[in-house]
């Protein structure tokens, strides 16, 4: 593949990671200045359709129930609003970033204080530095 010559836009990456202690497929995909991540599904993971759609058959809608089934759903539907999808995660994630920037921006205040013991070990794992290191260990596979 030449980068300079290969659009990036239709491309994407599969890869593996670790969710919940489970091994996951998973696709890449970039967007602009940000990635998404897809979480795939393996065939033996997806339950065949017939297992749903076995049970319908030819059967007509009651009459008599339409009217009321149509009058609930036009009572219930709305204009999209973004407050609809609220992701508790996501906010918390986004509150954990603002205090981290906050801290870095604040100056140390005495130098002469003893040094604060070492951070605590953490699980996060920077998504570039484990590319990278992946990246190597293929090439030095590769040779």
């Amino acid at each position: 593949m030449h980068s300079n010559q290969t659009s990036r836009d239709d491309s994407v990456g599969i890869s593996r990671l670790v969710i919940t202690r489970r091994e996951r497929a998973v696709m890449l995909e970039p967007r602009g200045k940000a990635i998404v991540l897809w979480t795939l599904r393996y065939g033996d993971e997806v339950r065949d359709e017939d297992t749903y759609f076995a049970g319908i058959g030819d059967e007509t809608a009651d009459s008599d129930m339409m009217p009321l089934v149509q009058q609930l759903i036009k009572k219930q539907t709305q204009h999209w609003n973004p407050k609809m999808v609220i992701d508790p995660v996501q906010d918390r994630l986004l509150d954990i970033i603002a205090d981290k920037k906050r801290a870095l921006k604040k100056p140390s205040k005495a130098k002469t204080k003893a040094p604060a013991s070492a951070p605590a070990p953490s699980n996060v794992i920077n998504i570039m530095d484990a590319l990278k290191k992946s990246v190597a260990a293929e090439t030095r596979i590769g040779k």
